[in-house]
């Protein structure tokens, strides 16, 4: 097994699947940065016809005009999706009533079968380090209260009581053991959602400054206001080079972790490196197809892509 596909989530995948059976509602929570990205792209045939909740986390992170955006492509679909915070709790209460609405079918028939109410079952899944566990902290007031045993569940896999009527079932992340779109893994790695030891550092900084000068009012200027260097938008490696011997005596790997972390920390302002499908803005990152030829390589060698890319 490879770091960046750790060896409990083979095991978690296939426990979580049959969990998904006893719920009656499933909360996934995706990075409002990267919506499309960090949809696990088994998820739907995992759920079936069964209700689901979508939640993005980190909407801090992102711009309004984002988010709307995002609002109004999910609502066209019927998906119910709610906007979130994990560290600061934001949209918590909101996911704890709409799951309890969404599931409230569940005793309206068990009365009609003369049964006795039950809590509601929802599940929370996603892709590691989305914000999963803050989210569900949040949700809890951080009183995490064991629920009923139930068959099957591991360490890994635990439930939690919500209040009288909701039980969680908290997951560990589950990523794709291959991710055939290399757009995908790119901005995975650009936003500290994959482990450092998949990707190189340095490459991916370099991408993502070609990124910012792309977009709308970022650009050039956001990028020599912080560190004072003009870029050149034809590459981003050199940015990386100047960043390096002015501030971290050559060290590009050190240049380049400053400038994922900055982007990680919003020191570029509010960006979402993905708009839904359909808009200009949707993947910037396929812009600079050309230029990721030494990322592409350094990835493949790890097994993070299923496959090689077009051409």
């Amino acid at each position: 097994m490879h770091k960046w596909y750790p060896g409990h989530i083979a095991k978690t995948e296939k426990e979580l699947k049959e969990q998904l059976k006893l719920m009656d509602v499933v909360i996934e929570v995706r990075d409002a940065r990267i919506p499309m990205s960090t949809s696990h792209p088994q998820m739907d045939s995992w759920l079936g016809n069964r209700k689901r909740i979508l939640v993005l986390n980190r909407e801090d992170m992102i711009s309004t005009a984002d988010r709307n955006a995002w609002a109004t492509y999910y609502a066209n679909q019927g998906i119910k999706v709610v906007f979130s915070n994990g560290q600061l709790g934001m949209g918590a209460l909101k996911l704890g009533r709409l799951a309890k609405a969404l599931a409230g079918t569940v005793n309206i028939k068990r009365k009609a079968k003369g049964l006795l109410p039950r809590p509601v079952r929802a599940g929370i899944v996603g892709y590691p380090n989305v914000g999963k566990s803050s989210l569900v902290n949040r949700l809890l007031k951080r009183r995490m209260c064991p629920a009923a045993p139930r068959p099957g569940v591991t360490r890994e896999l635990k439930w939690v009581r919500f209040g009288k009527d909701l039980e969680l079932l908290d997951s560990p992340g589950i990523i794709p053991m291959r991710i055939s779109d290399q757009t995908a893994a790119i901005k995975l790695a650009i936003c500290d959602d994959i482990g450092e030891r998949s990707y190189d550092a340095t490459d991916v900084a370099a991408i993502l400054v070609q990124m910012l000068l792309k977009l709308p009012n970022v650009g050039n200027k956001v990028l020599c206001d912080r560190y004072k260097i003009e870029a050149d938008g034809r590459c981003g490696k050199t940015f990386v080079q100047k960043l390096a011997v002015q501030l971290f005596n050559a060290d590009n790997n050190q240049a380049a972790f400053r400038i994922l972390q900055d982007f990680r920390k919003g020191k570029f302002g509010w960006i979402s490196l993905e708009r839904p499908p359909r808009e200009d803005t949707q993947d910037a990152v396929r812009i600079f197809h050309v230029n990721f030829g030494v990322v592409l390589k350094c990835l493949r060698a790890r097994k993070l892509y299923a496959t090689e890319p077009t051409q």
